[in-house]
């Protein structure tokens, strides 16, 4: 079953939008990046990674909303196997977010390490995200065995 794992929010001002879930819900911070494409903050509550993102292109953000767009911008699934949901996304008419993607450095590769993922379209204009490895913070299901490592670098989402 494939689970929520991530959920990414473009915030106008990141750091005090961290703070606020830090302070109220009790997240713990468990990293700040400032990447080519994106700064901004990774909260946990142990189990979900919440993603407190500050666009510096609207390349990166995805042009219908650009970097200057703030509220909910993607929904992260870590998944069991990529081939398979890939197929699933596109018989329900889910294409991969080519544009947002390339813009990142991420998609379809063989890393297994947290933070590897694929942005597909979703419906309503929700960007969708898909991961085998999941993303910082958040509890795996992986089996040992898979080789998953901390990610060297934070990615931007």
């Amino acid at each position: 079953m494939s689970k929520i794992k991530h959920i990414a929010v473009s915030a106008k001002d990141p750091e005090a939008t961290a703070k606020f879930f830090t302070d109220v819900f009790d997240m713990k911070q468990v990293g700040k990046f400032d990447a080519h494409g994106a700064r901004g903050y990774y909260l946990s509550d142990g189990d979900l990674n919440l993603a407190i993102l500050s666009f510096k292109n609207d390349a990166v953000a995805g042009v219908e909303r650009g970097k200057d767009w703030f509220g909910l911008h993607h929904i992260g699934f870590q998944v069991e196997n990529l081939d398979e949901i890939h197929a699933k996304l596109a018989a329900a008419g889910s294409h991969p977010r080519d544009d947002v993607n390339t813009a990142l450095g991420v998609g379809r590769g063989t890393r297994q390490e947290s933070n590897v993922e694929v942005k597909y379209a979703g419906p309503d204009g929700i960007m969708i995200d898909v991961s085998e490895t999941g993303w910082d913070g958040t509890a795996r299901s992986l089996p040992e065995s898979a080789g998953v490592t901390r990610a060297p670098e934070l990615s931007t989402a």
